[in-house]
């Protein structure tokens, strides 16, 4: 499979942009998407992204099988993982869950569409209707690329031209959704942009920036901070930033009969995209009085990420990365040797897992790449006491729990600033309605128009 070179990405690495070329190329997009996108109705839009997505899930998908083929090289990633990642992405993109969002984040499916009334609206005889920027620009960080995609289906949604610049090394899945929709419509895909170059490049981004009416930023606060700099005051800038997140088990589910189930969910969550995304779990922290003791569970977690790296292996990791692992798993080999109160497991002869259990509860932030801390804990309220110092930077929380606690402890999880609690074995695949960091994703796009008939 040859991809055609339709978008900036596709040029050979060597390549360089000017100036001008992204001024033009953004003065290209907005001009496409007068023609193609603007008159576009919703429904029509939901069925082709859908369509395209369903096709992502078929094994003989020409843009599937060349990513798994070429994606372990590009990206770093196994094919079982890149497989992974991907069936639980665009399982969730239907044209069911497309509608279900904008009715959930903008009250009616229609009103990109026309202004449209909801029942409460109609009482008070008004009506609103939704647009999108003309030119969205994403600035992505990170290598995951789930939310990559994810800004590129809500820019559809929205009738933007977009112009995503990608971090760094991390253009390949992203250029390959944005070819497949192309294949599917070219006029389409004629409304969208992928490049890539080192962030930090002020000459082009002054361009970038200059032509959007929107920016959207995923990275650290710094980062986000620098970009934000840099955007007109005129424009829109949503910023994503760095969060964390955690699991936790109640003592009631590790019964005899089901500790298997939680330990395997748990191992989810720490194998899917090799525990890279700010969904990933840092620390698991698992009560006391269970059937089961929080060491023994990180035992059994240990066994199963053994198991795990045979039927999904990890991959190679870059030398700094599995320096700085190796680093850590010796810290704690001196510590076990010393203190009843820590004990670790490791794979041999390579860094592809690692398992710290600490009785100490204070939360602590993983080298990731499977290296995943199991603490004891006697409550919900004495861990979040412990992971004060990233309250406001957690993003989600892995649970394992009874339905007679459920509902009491997510409203202490709420309460406390965490934005998503979700079933352990699920933190790294957030259905598309989900609110990224508590926020409504595809409602900040957008500008309302009231129409008040009276």
């Amino acid at each position: 499979m040859n991809l055609p070179n339709y978008f900036l990405a596709d040029l050979p690495p060597e390549a360089t942009f000017s100036h001008q070329m992204i001024e033009d190329a953004c003065r290209t997009l907005k001009r496409n998407r007068e023609q193609y996108l603007t008159n576009r109705n919703t429904a029509s839009l939901v069925r082709l992204i859908a369509s395209v997505c369903d096709n992502w899930l078929d094994p003989e998908y020409p843009f599937r099988k060349y990513a798994l083929h070429h994606g372990p090289k590009e990206t770093g990633f196994s094919a079982a993982i890149l497989a992974a990642g991907l069936d639980g992405f665009f399982k969730q993109v239907t044209a069911e869950s497309l509608n279900a969002l904008m009715v959930q984040e903008l009250g009616h499916a229609r009103r990109l569409d026309e202004p449209c009334a909801t029942n409460e609206e109609l009482k008070a005889q008004r009506a609103a209707m939704v647009t999108g920027p003309e030119l969205l620009v994403h600035i992505t960080g990170g290598c995951l690329p789930n939310p990559v995609l994810t800004s590129i289906i809500l820019g559809l949604l929205v009738r933007s031209a977009q112009f995503v610049k990608c971090a760094s090394g991390t253009s390949f899945l992203p250029r390959l959704f944005a070819h497949s929709l192309y294949e599917a419509d070219g006029k389409l895909g004629s409304c969208l942009e992928i490049a890539e170059w080192k962030g930090g490049n002020a000459h082009l981004e002054k361009a970038l920036f200059h032509e959007a009416d929107c920016v959207t930023a995923t990275g650290n606060d710094e980062t986000l901070a620098e970009i934000k700099k840099h955007v007109p005051s005129r424009t829109r800038f949503l910023g994503y930033g760095h969060r964390v997140s955690f699991g936790y088990v109640t003592h009631q589910v590790l019964s005899s009969f089901s500790f298997k189930k939680v330990v395997a969910r748990a191992a989810n969550d720490v194998v899917a995209w090799n525990q890279l995304g700010c969904l990933s779990p840092h620390v698991i922290y698992v009560e006391t009085g269970g059937s089961m003791s929080p060491e023994g569970f990180a035992e059994m977690l240990a066994e199963e990420l053994a198991k795990r790296e045979q039927s999904e292996p990890r991959g190679d990791l870059p030398p700094e990365s599995a320096a700085t692992i190796s680093s850590r798993r010796a810290f704690y080999e001196v510590r076990a040797a010393h203190s009843p109160e820590t004990r670790h497991w490791c794979s041999e002869n390579s860094t592809a897992w690692t398992v710290i259990y600490e009785a100490e509860p204070r939360f602590q932030l993983s080298c990731l790449n499977r290296f995943i801390y199991v603490k004891s804990i006697t409550g919900l309220t004495e861990a979040l006491q412990n992971a004060d110092t990233v309250r406001g930077k957690v993003s989600t929380v892995g649970l394992a729990a009874t339905e007679e606690r459920m509902q009491e402890m997510v409203t202490q999880l709420a309460n406390w600033g965490v934005t998503r609690v979700c079933p352990l074995g699920k933190m790294q695949e957030p259905p598309f309605l989900w609110r990224h960091d508590g926020r409504p994703a595809l409602g900040d796009l957008v500008t309302w128009t009231d129409w008040e008939q009276t």
